[in-house]
Formats: structure tokens, sequence, C-alpha cells
């Protein structure tokens, strides 16, 4: 297997700047609480209560996703994201605890060769859907 060097750029305009957290707007906000803690995430701090309440989880790398109450179907798929995608080290187990906590198959994991720049790279990925329709990809590059 190549190792693939990642250099990590510091935002040059605003100091500190990095990735902290994407939100989610969900319709029923218990049933997607429960599929997103039985992918392992845990829960770090929630406020507000009804259609007002939000929880923040861990991925398990620092990385978050801020969960919303409230949501319906008032808000279109892309209003709530494209996809969200996490590394994972094994995609195909990632995907069938995803399946066995309620989400739903878009596409089964596969390698996917790109004819990237400035090297080729291959992907393994698979997307799952969640209670609202949110797109998520489990991901690693091979």
């Amino acid at each position: 297997m190549r190792e693939v060097v990642v250099i990590i750029m510091a935002n040059e305009i605003i100091s500190g700047m990095g990735f902290h957290h994407i939100a989610l707007k969900v319709a029923d906000f218990a049933k997607s609480r429960e599929m997103y803690r039985a992918l392992g995430m845990k829960e770090l701090c929630g406020w507000g209560e009804g259609d007002g309440e939000i929880v923040m989880f861990d991925l398990g790398d620092g990385g978050r996703i801020e969960m919303f109450a409230g949501g319906g179907d008032h808000l279109s798929k892309e209003g709530k994201w494209l996809h969200f995608a996490m590394k994972v080290d094994d995609v195909e187990a990632a995907y069938n605890t995803a399946l066995a906590a309620g989400f739903v198959s878009k596409a089964a994991p596969k390698v996917v060769p790109l004819n990237s720049w400035p090297e080729k790279m291959t992907f393994n990925i698979a997307f799952v859907i969640g209670n609202d329709g949110e797109e998520l990809e489990f991901f690693k590059q091979i």
C-alpha cells in the first residue's frame, strides 16, 4: 500500500480556522438521535426542548454534527446538505453498522479509481440515507 503524505496548510487570512461541525435539521429528533448514537457517535452537549432541541455529537476524532429538531418537509433535501463524508478504517463495517441502525442504502461499498491530479487516487466509498433524507458517505483512501 502506498503512503500518501498530506500537508496541512494553515489559513493565512483567518488564524486558527479549521473544521468544527456541520449542522443538520431533522423532523424526527428522537429517531435520528438514536440512529446517530448507533453509529457510535457520542453526545457532547445539548440544549433547548421541543422543536428547539439541539444536540452536538462527536464523530470520534473531534469532528462534530450539530443536530437540530424542528425539521420537516418544508426543507428541501439540498437544504439539509449534499452529503457528509466521514473517514473510516473499514467502509463495509461502517456501512453495515449504519444499515443495522436504520439508515437506508444509497450505494453499497465500492472501490472507485479516480483519474485525479496531481496523482491518481483510489477510494473505497459507500453511501447511506438517514431518517430525513440526509446522505452520509463512508470514505477511505486506498
